[in-house]
């Protein structure tokens, strides 16, 4: 890849390389069909920057995973925010503040048992305003959500007769499914959600239509063909070669790359790279962290927290000093590693990017 003032940034270093960035925006629209349905979430990029590059080609809602994450896309001037995580403790208080902060942002949050809502409830009451919520849905993950089984319809009658709480619709996401055929993954996330769907139709009556908030990247090219759902993909907007191995049928390319430098040729064989546990997630198996680009001869065999240490059987050919750039393997928790981001276009480097999201707090 020919960058020409690539030596002019510091390693290691988060490239972002802005034409696959906006690619891949426009790919995502055009799987949605329409762009009112695509609710991305940020929890990848994390930057107020993607955001506002997002919100340019007409997005207007986004979910995130915690505060921080939702205050910047306000500050941005996303019109609605569902943060994906059932706040608990001080973070209800924190999301109340978030809703008197930002005001011309509707914010929502995910709840999953009748205690979590009672709770929101009562501090929203205090304050005299009205939680947004979504109840999350358990249909096979097993991580966050209510179980889909005979309290469940009790639970979501509960939430919506609840004073100060308004019950939105349903979260579910199922990200356990990722099958590598779309077909296979097609049946098993519908059979996943006859149940839920038929529990929302049995209670339309009583308490009207709920929006379903479906799915994550895996998922996305399945829930798409419902019309009827909203879609929340994230890893898309950036892609890493975690999914891209998988997904045939996601054309989405690699927009966030590691640059390194070789810092030590500590014996024949061996090279040491400045890409270490700070630099790129580890938290799988070696051989599955970063796809080095144009280099197929080499393989890391180890890392620590600044170090990498590389095989290769073309020693000779590499020098102290020699740029290296991979692709994470996954790139939403690479990207949590880094405060800023070198944006290329064009062959070059051309600005830097704040990656704001990486915070617990922003300012709420």
């Amino acid at each position: 890849m020919d960058i020409s003032n690539l030596s002019q940034i510091d390693s290691p270093s988060l490239l972002i390389l802005k034409d696959k960035l906006e690619g891949n925006i426009t790919e995502m629209i055009k799987i949605s069909g329409n762009v009112e349905r695509l609710m991305p979430h940020i929890k990848t990029n994390k930057m107020e920057n993607v955001v506002r590059f997002m919100i340019s080609k007409g997005i207007k809602q986004f979910k995130s995973a915690t505060i921080a994450e939702a205050e910047l896309a306000a500050k941005a001037g996303a019109e609605r925010v569902l943060i994906a995580h059932q706040l608990v403790g001080p973070k209800i208080d924190r999301l109340i503040a978030l809703i008197e902060k930002y005001p011309n942002t509707t914010f929502s949050s995910l709840v999953d048992c009748t205690e979590v809502v009672n709770e929101t409830s009562e501090k929203f009451s205090r304050k005299d305003l009205t939680a947004n919520v979504y109840y999350d849905i358990n249909n096979g993950m097993d991580r966050s959500g209510h179980e889909v089984n005979a309290a469940l319809k009790s639970a979501l009658t509960i939430a919506s007769k609840k004073q100060n709480i308004d019950l939105k619709g349903l979260h579910i996401y199922d990200g356990h499914v990722r099958d590598d055929a779309f077909s296979d993954r097609k049946e098993k996330i519908e059979q996943g959600l006859e149940e839920v769907l038929k529990i929302v139709s049995d209670l339309k009556t009583e308490i009207g239509d709920l929006e379903i908030i479906a799915g994550g990247t895996p998922a996305f090219t399945s829930h798409a063909t419902e019309i009827n759902r909203t879609l929340s993909p994230g890893t898309c907007v950036l892609w890493d070669w975690g999914y891209g191995d998988k997904f045939a049928e996601q054309n989405f390319e690699f927009a966030a790359l590691v640059m390194m430098r070789i810092i030590s040729k500590p014996k024949t064989g061996v090279l040491t790279v400045d890409m270490g546990h700070k630099a790129v997630a580890s938290e799988n198996p070696i051989e599955n962290r970063i796809r080095f680009l144009n280099h197929d001869d080499l393989k890391l065999v180890s890392q620590s927290e600044e170090h990498g240490v590389i095989e290769t059987q073309n020693w000779d050919k590499h020098k102290v000093g020699d740029i290296i750039l991979g692709v994470p393997y996954h790139v939403c928790p690479t990207v949590n590693l880094y405060d800023e981001a070198h944006i290329i276009s064009n062959g070059k480097w051309i600005d830097t990017w704040k990656i704001e999201g990486r915070k617990r707090k922003i300012t709420i």
